[in-house]
């Protein structure tokens, strides 16, 4: 039998008990911390609202994002074209300023045949290092920024049947996550626009959601069911933070989580629904499943539901059409209506 004397117990471990004890008693005399202002809030998952606000290793990258700063008004650009000449930064391990033409054509080499980027990706990297290397710096000489040609592949998204949605979600287990993935779903959002959400943006009376400053620097109005404001209502109660729908959990052992969620001055970060999702996708044994596959199921099922293509685009944010209309190669209901009038057609004729 173990002896419950103190005096048995190691010094160095009765010091930490000791240690432990004051700290607690320290924290319980420190007057509870405030809620935080809607002025000391954001609400973008970005650290930084703008690259000019970035520690920039060298001289010629504060000057490119000040630059971005004048030339563009919508944020997800700026810190686009400036995260492209970051890469380019870190590739080398040197100023980008002083890179030769010969090293930047290696570049584009090493990208599009080694790390095998989209076309969308290398035409990013091109516009960015044509504002930086020929607008900024005045390398109006170069010839390799004009040599490289990209052409999109005819793919076609991933898209889920209503059962992998269901089961996807259903292996979400904490309610915090799950919640605002199914709100992705349900509305057909993108992830940054679901997790920028603020309590002033829904109108539950009114079944309206607002969506502010998307991509495109657009604002749209999308219809909310009732089912889904009961459940947000649900959700904020469990929190009540002054701005934020879906506030940063954070991490650590103070406090409750409701009361870290209540405390956070900013948004829950895209990769904590990101890595969730891939988990529960291969534990169901899904070849092809991310959070921006919910926007394509939704806007896939709604479409094989019977609504109409344009309406699809306004719920989406599309300018173009072309861009929503990909989701007719995706229904499998205008597939079974094709077969039915060539059955049709078929039947018509003289036998």
């Amino acid at each position: 039998m173990k002896n419950s004397n103190p005096s048995s117990i190691h010094p160095k471990h009765l010091q930490n008990i000791r240690a432990r004890q004051r700290a607690k008693a320290q924290e319980a005399a420190k007057p509870p911390t405030p809620p935080p202002t809607t002025v000391t809030i954001r609400t973008t998952p970005r650290d930084f609202a703008n690259p000019v606000d970035y520690e920039h290793p060298y001289e010629c990258m504060d000057r490119f994002a000040k630059a971005l700063a004048l030339r563009y008004d919508a944020n997800r650009t700026r810190h686009s074209y400036y995260r492209q000449l970051r890469l380019i930064h870190q590739h080398f391990g040197s100023d980008p300023s002083l890179l030769t033409q010969p090293q930047l054509r290696d570049y584009f080499l090493f990208i599009k045949l080694k790390k095998e980027w989209k076309p969308n990706s290398i035409r990013l990297a091109k516009a960015a290092c044509s504002q930086f290397f020929v607008d900024l710096l005045g390398h109006s000489e170069w010839t390799v920024l004009r040599q490289i040609r990209t052409k999109d592949h005819d793919t076609l998204p991933a898209v889920l049947t209503l059962q992998q949605v269901h089961d996807l979600i259903d292996r979400i287990r904490l309610r915090r996550y799950r919640t605002p993935i199914k709100l992705i779903y349900v509305c057909g959002l993108r992830l940054s626009e679901c997790l920028a959400i603020t309590v002033h943006d829904i109108k539950g009376k009114e079944n309206k959601l607002l969506i502010r400053s998307s991509k495109g620097h657009q604002d749209r109005v999308l219809p909310l069911p009732t089912s889904m404001w009961h459940e947000l209502q649900d959700y904020w109660r469990e929190h009540k933070h002054p701005l934020l729908l879906f506030p940063n959990v954070g991490r650590g052992d103070r406090g409750s989580v409701a009361q870290r969620m209540r405390q956070a001055t900013a948004p829950m970060p895209c990769s904590s629904l990101q890595r969730l999702l891939i988990v529960a996708r291969k534990e169901l044994n899904i070849p092809a499943a991310k959070i921006h596959t919910l926007r394509h199921s939704f806007a896939t099922h709604l479409l094989e539901a019977g609504a109409h293509l344009h309406t699809i685009q306004k719920l989406l944010g599309h300018k173009q059409i072309n861009s929503t209309m990909v989701y007719l190669h995706l229904t499998h209901q205008t597939v079974s209506d094709t077969l039915h009038l060539m059955d049709k057609l078929y039947r018509s004729l003289p036998r």
